[in-house]
């Protein structure tokens, strides 16, 4: 009798009422981050670092634009473990959305009036690092907090429907934007996106009677860095033959200190990632500053730089199905199991490929020549298998391997991989900039330096890939 009444009570479970204004707002802002980074490191270079267009100056322009850009987004990536901490710990997701997105307008806003001021529009992308970053580890999240046991079995079509928009958004975003930017100026181009974040958190306020509301459970002890340190202080009390981090387990809950051990044998395997995200995140800058000097012609249409980075979600969509439906299948097929660490290492070999095709690309730039951008879609077309391998799986990997109590924790460090990449992107351009260390790095040689640091990442990820322990808590816990 229980279970009938189990069945009707998810018959009668229907879409939660909230989910229109999530979507609506993710997409309007997901169109606001991707509208204002399409153009970024263009209008870096055009407006504050090389304005003469002084073919002298431009390597040390460039390198300034990416600087800052690759800087940008290590701060975005960084601010979802903060977002995190102050949703669950203190104010519970509502209010850091709604709050958070309100300084992301001003971000917007700051862009969009002072394209003439450098340190003023340093800090408007500052403002927007703080929003987007925050607000990123918030919003999935509260997808999941607005079903219950009658509607969770449509959770996966809402998420469905949650990742579309935020593809659409981008897509939209990097194609009009560079149209507004190259029509109506940096003000327009800045401005709409600015308009679009509003469109998005007022969007959110309107379902405020709609939501349903996870209150914030306050500071948790039991966590990744509250053990770590716990554990690094009591060294001495380690016994031999005892895991360093199990001395923990004298202040904290045994369940809890194994979750930890569980996130550092992820963290093995996630050392390898920051560098992809290093390669990859220059397909929105260096690979956009590249496609200024290609022949941009495209079946007649002449492509502006910054919209040639819309193939990239466009083959992502189309790569996903066939990767999970073809590829894998056919390779378990033939004895060769595409394992999680065998798709990562596959990954990370297909991203050094597309950069030998961009620094082929500029070469021929280099010599005078003026490449076709088909060239360009090829390497973004091999870019994109290797997200599917490299990203995907890498999330995957993470949710499978650690405990149901650390996968929020996993969640947030797969975010700072993306952040460190950066970091050292950000780094190098700094250097080339002030004439340091990397300035040697000029035209092809800069992405030959990448090529070859990814294969030597590579080499050793195969040497290490199989010391590294697997054990899946998906089964476990069902």
């Amino acid at each position: 009798m229980e279970a009938t009444q189990t069945v009707e009570v998810k018959k009668k479970g229907s879409y939660p009422k909230s989910v229109p204004y999530i979507i609506g707002n993710e997409a309007a802002e997901r169109f606001s981050f991707y509208g204002m980074r399409s153009i970024l490191p263009i209008f870096l270079v055009n407006q504050f670092f090389n304005p003469a267009r002084n073919p002298a100056l431009q390597t040390v322009a460039e390198a300034q634009a990416n600087e800052q850009t690759h800087f940008f987004v290590a701060l975005a990536y960084t601010m979802p473990l903060v977002g995190g901490i102050l949703a669950d710990w203190f104010f519970g997701k509502y209010k850091v959305i709604l709050y958070i997105s309100l300084i992301y307008c001003i971000g917007h806003l700051t862009l969009a009036l002072y394209e003439n001021d450098l340190q003023m529009f340093t800090l408007g992308l500052v403002l927007i690092a703080f929003g987007a970053g925050c607000i990123k580890s918030c919003v999935s999240a509260n997808v999941g907090d607005q079903f219950d046991e009658s509607n969770q079995h449509l959770m996966s079509k809402v998420y469905g429907w949650f990742y579309f928009s935020i593809n659409s958004g981008s897509v939209f975003a990097t194609i009009l934007i560079p149209v507004i930017y190259n029509s109506y100026g940096p003000a327009w181009a800045f401005g709409v996106p600015g308009i679009l974040m509003a469109l998005a958190t007022l969007i959110f306020w309107l379902g405020r009677r709609k939501y349903r509301r996870v209150p914030p459970a306050g500071i948790q002890r039991n966590n990744f860095v509250f053990i770590s340190v716990y554990a690094l202080m009591n060294l001495g009390k380690k016994r031999k033959g005892q895991h360093w981090l199990d001395v923990a387990k004298a202040e904290y809950k045994e369940e809890s200190v194994d979750g930890v051990k569980a996130v550092y044998n992820v963290l093995s395997v996630f050392a390898f990632i920051p560098i992809f995200w290093a390669m990859w995140d220059q397909n929105l800058s260096e690979w956009v500053l590249q496609a200024t000097k290609m022949d941009l012609n495209v079946f007649g249409y002449t492509l502006l730089p910054a919209q040639v980075q819309t193939v990239n979600p466009a083959f992502l969509l189309t790569m996903i199905p066939i990767f999970t439906y073809l590829i894998y299948p056919f390779f378990d097929k033939i004895g060769i199991k595409t394992t999680p660490l065998r798709r990562i290492g596959a990954g990370l070999f297909l991203t050094a490929l597309s950069f030998v095709v961009i620094a082929l690309i500029q070469e021929s730039i280099d010599a005078g020549g003026r490449p076709s951008v088909w060239w360009q879609i090829l390497a973004y077309f091999i870019l994109s298998a290797a997200e599917v391998l490299v990203s995907i799986t890498g999330l995957e990997y993470a949710y499978t391997q650690s405990p149901k109590a650390m996968k929020s924790t996993m969640s947030a460090i797969w975010f700072l991989t993306v952040a460190v990449g950066n970091l050292f992107v950000s780094l190098v351009n700094g250097s080339i900039s002030n004439k340091g260390f990397f300035a040697q790095l000029e035209g092809a040689t800069y992405f030959w330096f990448f090529v070859g640091l990814m294969m030597a990442f590579v080499l050793l990820f195969v040497l290490v890939s199989g010391r590294i322990k697997e054990r899946s808590y998906i089964v476990r816990e069902e």
